[in-house]
């Protein structure tokens, strides 16, 4: 039956503002032309897609599967459908779907790719490891997956170099920005050649806890006979200007400087063939005598309790920030513990939950009192223990040797392995992993009794900070 002219034109306004990627404004016209039909696939498909990209993906996937009612053999459908369970943590129906994609389309390697990265999200490492061997040879995105598998199985050696795979990737990975500054610099990526006189610009990527992460270096590329500037974001340089080995700290490429070599900063593990037995430790960070007055005035307040500071969000904008962060409804019952005060470290929209949670005053926000990351070192240093889902505020803690307990989905950053209650990158870290997958309340249940034992040990005059190695 033929669209009324009225119809015709909502559809039409519809689709547009799909293809211009406005998800947020499109799902309430779709979901108004559902009024009128409900056996067009289109509609259920980018409604569907609308309502993942904008968080709803329990609604989304029924969306998908009601277009996968209408239009059974759609591999692009179901890929979309197969993303949502998912993100809905449905293992055993994502298998399935998976079968039905292979019998559609059983030589097509970006569905390979695909089963390789869905098996990678449920911890099936191994098996993933599989189907990016058969699919690696087609495109360099593959090569990328399959050497962030081989990162979390602890085969260092083989991944190094398949890692600068990352340089050749597209825009819509985070490694794009080295990919354009390549372009800009006129000396020779470094790569291990001699450096005795020379400069070299080491740069940060990706995120704020990478930079932190890989800063350990520093002092070895110093130790080649180099003199080393340092490019990272404003927040990072008071912490970063204790390390050992930094000439010169800048913001930005206009430092006036002659450049004879260059390096991202998470590259340099690779250059220095670093296996898990060799990981040097954890930069010498600044740390500020005392925090700013009035996080230090609210820490005061609880002068006899187990202080513990807690995040449970990371940078929105990390396309796995939903996998890794949890709620602060699943810190709350921490508070009920006897003897504990509970303080927040989140910064940024997610701060909100406290209040929704009626917990100001209950939890202090310290967050907003901190200004850059040496105030949030300095925090630390007054704590007894963090409690967080993975973000780098962990990498701060771990490096300055502030007891941190790390809370991880069951697809984690590559750094902390798999298998391990310890990170071999930070001794005063220990690791509470999801039982499976998006079970963070079987984690939290694990950290409520530990946190009980360590109420326990400092009233026995026990607890105390690990020695930083």
């Amino acid at each position: 039956m033929k669209p009324s002219p009225q119809k015709q034109t909502a559809l039409e306004q519809a689709h547009a503002l799909f293809r211009q990627d406005k998800y947020a404004e499109v799902v309430p016209l779709y979901q108004d032309l559902l009024r009128s039909t409900l056996d067009d696939v289109l509609i259920w498909a980018n409604l569907g897609i609308a309502l993942r990209l904008t968080g709803r993906s329990q609604t989304a996937l029924i969306c998908l599967k009601r277009a996968l009612e209408l239009a059974p053999n759609s591999l692009g459908i179901l890929k979309h459908y197969i993303f949502c369970l998912i993100l809905t943590n449905r293992k055993d129906d994502m298998l399935q779907a998976f079968d039905k994609a292979f019998r559609i389309a059983p030589d097509d390697f970006e569905t390979r790719s695909f089963y390789g990265f869905a098996l990678r999200e449920f911890d099936m490492n191994e098996e993933a490891l599989a189907q990016y061997n058969i699919a690696k040879l087609h495109e360099p995105e593959h090569v990328w997956c399959r050497t962030d598998i081989l990162l979390r199985l602890g085969r260092f050696k083989e991944a190094w170099k398949d890692f600068e795979i990352r340089w050749k990737l597209g825009k819509n990975y985070p490694f794009w920005s080295i990919a354009e500054h390549e372009k800009t610099y006129k000396s020779q990526r470094w790569t291990g050649q001699d450096l005795n006189g020379k400069t070299i610009l080491v740069y940060e990527e990706q995120g704020f806890g990478d930079s932190i992460l890989c800063s350990r270096y520093i002092p070895l590329v110093k130790a080649r006979g180099a003199r080393v500037i340092f490019r990272c974001r404003k927040d990072l340089h008071r912490l970063f200007r204790s390390i050992n080995g930094i000439d010169l700290l800048v913001e930005n490429d206009n430092h006036g400087e002659k450049i004879d070599y260059h390096v991202p900063v998470m590259s340099l593990p690779g250059v220095f063939n670093t296996e898990v037995a060799t990981i040097p430790p954890p930069s010498t960070l600044f740390i500020p005598e005392a925090p700013p007055a009035e996080a230090k005035r609210l820490l005061n307040l609880a002068q006899n309790r187990f202080k513990v500071g807690i995040v449970w969000v990371g940078k929105p904008e990390f396309a796995g920030n939903y996998k890794r962060s949890a709620t602060f409804a699943h810190f709350l019952p921490l508070a009920e513990i006897p003897g504990v005060q509970l303080y927040s470290l989140q910064r940024g929209p997610a701060e909100r939950e406290l209040a929704d949670n009626g917990a100001q005053g209950l939890v202090p926000e310290l967050g907003p009192h901190l200004k850059d990351f040496a105030d949030t070192a300095a925090v630390l240093k007054e704590l007894d223990l963090v409690i967080m889902t993975d973000s780098s505020v962990a990498h701060v803690a771990g490096s300055i040797g502030c007891p941190v307990w790390n809370l991880l989905s069951n697809c984690a950053f590559w750094v902390y392995l798999m298998g391990r209650e310890d990170c071999p990158w930070y001794p005063s870290m220990r690791l509470f992993r999801q039982p499976q997958a998006g079970d963070w309340d079987g984690a939290f249940k694990k950290v409520a009794v530990e946190l009980e034992k360590a109420i326990a040990l400092k009233k026995a005059g026990q607890w105390h900070w690990p020695k930083k190695k």
